[in-house]
């Protein structure tokens, strides 16, 4: 697997413009306001939240939300939705894990899609997540199941090409976390590389701090 970062920055502009995206993400935010009781007083962290697409999905539904991201080119998108539309619940942070920068504040939910495959080491990265929840604060993060490394086209800073169900269970569960249920979130059909429609899985992990 590649160890190269993706430029991200690069993409912002036009991260926006993709159909298949924007569908996956409403998708998404559907399965959590499915599977997590979603309150006007909560407080949210969107990790990975890019150019603010999952973050005003939930905004309704929530009390505020953290938008952190490491590429200021997606935050700077972000921040542009969040200035047109007079989003007062709503602050963006930049913040690079790699840097070993530590996320910021205290959160009832933490939500997360398509983030976890860019972390490379996932361990130190869930007690991260369970530091910054509240007393029985909640995650749901989505993310692919096994997919071969085909689901991106290019591969650099992919670190994990899927999530088997059972090890990442494992993994939150051997994190502190309890009611640990994965259920499927979204069917992406794309093309692949020699032009044939393949399908991905995504599923969402949500769990609870004790």
């Amino acid at each position: 697997m590649q160890s190269e970062k993706r430029n991200f920055d690069k993409e912002a502009a036009s991260w926006d413009e993709n159909p298949v995206r924007s569908k996956m993400v409403k998708d998404v935010s559907q399965a959590i306001a499915k599977t997590v009781a979603l309150r006007p007083d909560m407080d949210v962290l969107d990790f990975g939240c890019g150019t603010g697409l999952l973050s005003l999905q939930i905004l309704p539904r929530v009390g505020s939300i953290t938008g952190v991201d490491s590429s200021q080119g997606m935050l700077d998108q972000f921040n542009r939705k969040i200035a047109q539309l007079k989003l007062d619940r709503v602050k963006t942070v930049r913040l690079d894990l790699e840097q070993e920068q530590a996320l910021p504040g205290k959160y009832d939910l933490i939500i997360s899609n398509m983030t976890l495959h860019h972390i490379q080491r996932i361990e130190p990265f869930l007690l991260q997540l369970y530091n910054v929840l509240v007393p029985g604060g909640q995650v749901a993060i989505s993310d692919l199941d096994p997919d071969e490394g085909k689901f991106h086209e290019d591969n650099t800073g992919v670190f994990h090409f899927g999530f088997d169900r059972e090890g990442l269970r494992n993994a939150f569960e051997k994190a502190g976390f309890e009611d640990v249920a994965l259920t499927d979130a979204a069917e992406v059909i794309k093309p692949g590389a020699n032009g044939e429609m393949r399908r991905f899985m995504l599923f969402l992990l949500t769990a609870r701090r004790k």
